[in-house]
């Protein structure tokens, strides 16, 4: 029998990319989270037992400095075990990059940055898709990233926009990888705007910043209750989706996680 989704863990990297709209919905749902911030805690080694699902946020490091961040190595091995286990998940921005490279996708720099407030549009699966579908045909959205993650085999592109090809895939029931932030809040943009104010004015110029803050006054309240639908589809998915069992999955595992020792 089914059970409910009651508890979920979040791998969270800096302080300033933190859970937004979706730490409110979650716990609307009364659904316990337990945080663990890579930013205060770099050695930990989380452990999926005992949770539902897992959320690996955003962050300004790549997928391959694993050198420089040991915790990423750590986090491939946590979402190999939640992939194995047939566990949701749920990768935003640096998260989906992570998930894509664990599937055996090829994670490197986009052709330009992708900053501030871009249309993302579905492709046909997206349309169909038991969550993304709330995008329909075209939304304004928030994005802050580089790099862009191909698409794993056996994966399905969900979304894409005029400067990313890749926006969001799905991998089986419920895998999630989205390129974009649809839990980004006005205090998370705001916080962004300042924390990162330097490279965004070396991509796009001084006045680059002003020009978002002002966009975010006319996208962000569509955006929120965009976020709102899609993220409430995907706990309703992550709740009561059918399960494959682990040897299904197992051989569709391409890359060895790197080992830490």
């Amino acid at each position: 029998m089914l059970q409910p989704l009651r508890k979920i863990l979040v791998v969270q990297h800096v302080p300033h990319e933190p859970l937004g709209t979706l730490d409110r919905l979650l716990r609307h749902h009364k659904i316990r989270i337990k945080f663990v911030n890579f930013s205060r805690t770099p050695d930990a080694v989380p452990d999926i037992a005992g949770y539902d699902a897992v959320i690996v946020l955003g962050g300004p490091m790549n997928v391959d400095e694993g050198h420089l961040h040991p915790h990423l190595l750590t986090e491939m091995r946590l979402l190999e075990a939640a992939l194995r286990a047939n566990l949701p998940i749920l990768g935003i921005c640096l998260g989906a990059q992570l998930l894509a490279h664990v599937l055996g996708a090829r994670v490197g720099r986009n052709r330009s940055q992708e900053l501030g407030w871009h249309e993302v549009r579905l492709t046909a699966a997206g349309r169909g898709d038991q969550a993304l579908h709330h995008l329909g045909d075209g939304k304004q959205v928030f994005h802050w990233h580089g790099d862009m993650f191909a698409i794993p085999e056996s994966a399905v592109l969900l979304a894409e926009s005029d400067l990313c090809a890749h926006q969001a895939f799905r991998y089986g029931a419920h895998a999630y990888g989205l390129q974009f932030h649809l839990e980004a809040d006005e205090p998370v943009i705001d916080r962004w705007l300042r924390v990162y104010q330097a490279d965004l004015a070396a991509a796009e110029g001084l006045e680059a910043g002003q020009r978002i803050h002002l966009a975010t006054r006319t996208h962000l309240p569509p955006m929120r209750a965009l976020g709102d639908a899609v993220f409430a589809d995907l706990l309703r998915a992550f709740g009561w989706q059918d399960r494959v069992s682990p040897v299904q999955l197992g051989h569709r595992m391409t890359v060895p996680i790197p080992r830490l020792d």
